[in-house]
């Protein structure tokens, strides 16, 4: 038995003028982890401005440091030196990073010394049996826990033309992307069905250009074609990471719902996924004027909405706070993306949200969101950043004081989230709590 600390944040509803602006969106964990990868395959020195500071981004700065890159924090950015990858441990731990185990699995796979890979919390429960049936096709020895963490690995992997599922999660490919980029690839093809957030593939084939490394020829998303082309052997990499937009959407979300609110950082022709909130926003009927250097939200009576989230399941929790005070009922497709997250986030909004007064019924595929009146109430993050994210977003102009429990979630991909909130003007008080682990 032993104590862990985590805090419950309250937060008292926003009256007045609105928020306070302009806030700066944080750095993006997915550009930032996949810039880590990449700066561990690119066989040169590299330099990663506005780097994230997230759990989610730590963790994958132990990974590569652990598959022996030398990495420097300098005033301005980090300084990574990698000559590939060079175990110096032998074990990797992804933390609770659903990207970072998918990603970094097939470049551990590049050595042929066996490495562990760990997790924590819910990723120690997520499936991991797509490497146990793919990996083995390409010369690795794999060795699951019936399909789940840890997993033993030991390479190194041959690239071949294969052919994988999409449907469960583009990380997967992302992975091989990077590993068959990584080690010179010559005339294979990595073929994909039914492949689900292609936006995320197109962040993963930006980082590949952007280090310098082979590019493969993406034939409409089903077949990518590695010909046997060189590195772009630059002596040094500079890549700036992108403001988040899957942490922005919450922000976006709480100047439709409380502002006037100004959001900066974020880059309007982004490739990442949850850029598409801003269809959701006009779609609702908020007030918003989108500029190359900022967003300003209005909020106006909203209205309910349609919207496909089958490309960017993380928009899940923050549609659900705006179609919360949206009038009538708001459908959101693909819930199926959403039981190997964090939590089982179709129940978990729906039990959470319900807490708050708010009505969600899932049909199949589809979430639907009756719109009303938000009520303050004692919620829990179940230990999912998003959950805990999105009901502080609703909290602001609920009917009275909204209780967060496990609230630190949010350290997971923003841990400056309820601080930003603070800045905004949001009254809030954080709390510390010690809970009995066994």
């Amino acid at each position: 038995m032993h104590e862990e600390q985590s805090y419950v944040v309250e937060i008292n509803p926003v009256n007045g003028v609105g928020l306070k602006g302009p806030i700066a969106a944080a750095a993006s964990k997915s550009s930032m982890q996949r810039a880590c990868a990449a700066a561990l395959v690119a066989n040169r020195e590299c330099f990663i401005k506005n780097p994230g500071h997230s759990n989610d981004d730590k963790a994958a700065l132990d990974i590569i440091s652990r598959l022996g890159a030398i990495i420097e924090e300098l005033p301005n950015g980090i300084q990574i030196r990698s000559n590939g990858v060079k175990p110096i441990s032998k074990t990797i731990n992804c933390g609770e990073s659903g990207l970072s185990i998918r990603m970094f699995t097939p470049l551990v796979a590049l050595s042929s010394e066996e490495i562990s890979i760990e997790g924590s919390g819910s990723l120690q429960t997520r499936p991991m049996d797509f490497f146990d049936t793919i990996l083995p096709l390409l010369g690795v020895s794999v060795k699951s826990n019936d399909g789940k963490l840890p997993l033993q690995i030991r390479g190194p992997l041959q690239p071949k033309s294969i052919t994988v599922d999409g449907s469960l999660s583009s990380q997967f490919l992302t992975g091989l992307l990077l590993a068959y980029a990584a080690s010179n690839a010559t005339n294979v093809s990595i073929s994909v069905t039914n492949l689900k957030s292609r936006p995320y593939i197109d962040l993963t084939l930006d980082v590949i250009r952007r280090f310098g490394l082979p590019s493969p020829q993406n034939k409409n998303y089903e077949e990518f074609y590695f010909a046997g082309e060189a590195s772009n052997h630059t002596n040094k990499i500079e890549y700036t990471v992108e403001g988040d937009w899957s942490g922005a959407a919450f922000l976006l979300v709480a100047g439709a719902i409380a502002g006037p609110l100004i959001v900066t950082g974020l880059d309007v022709f982004s490739t990442q996924a949850d850029k598409a909130i801003l269809q959701a926003l006009i779609d609702s009927g908020v007030g918003i004027s989108i500029e190359a250097s900022q967003i300003e939200l209005r909020p106006k009576k909203m209205n309910a909405f349609h919207f496909n989230a089958t490309d960017c399941p993380d928009l899940f929790p923050p549609l659900v706070a705006l179609a919360s005070y949206c009038e009538g009922k708001t459908i959101i497709e693909g819930v199926s993306r959403l039981a190997h997250k964090e939590s089982n986030r179709g129940l978990t909004l729906q039990q959470e949200f319900g807490k708050m007064g708010i009505q969600i019924d899932l049909q199949d595929d589809l979430m639907i969101i009756h719109g009303g009146k938000v009520n303050g109430g004692e919620v829990h993050s179940h230990h999912d950043h998003r959950i805990a994210m999105a009901c502080a977003i609703a909290a602001l102009k609920a009917s009275g004081e909204t209780t967060i429990s496990a609230a630190d979630a949010v350290n997971k991909s923003y841990p400056d989230f309820f601080q930003h909130l603070q800045q905004m003007g949001v009254g809030l008080v954080i709390k510390t709590s010690v809970t009995q682990q066994t």
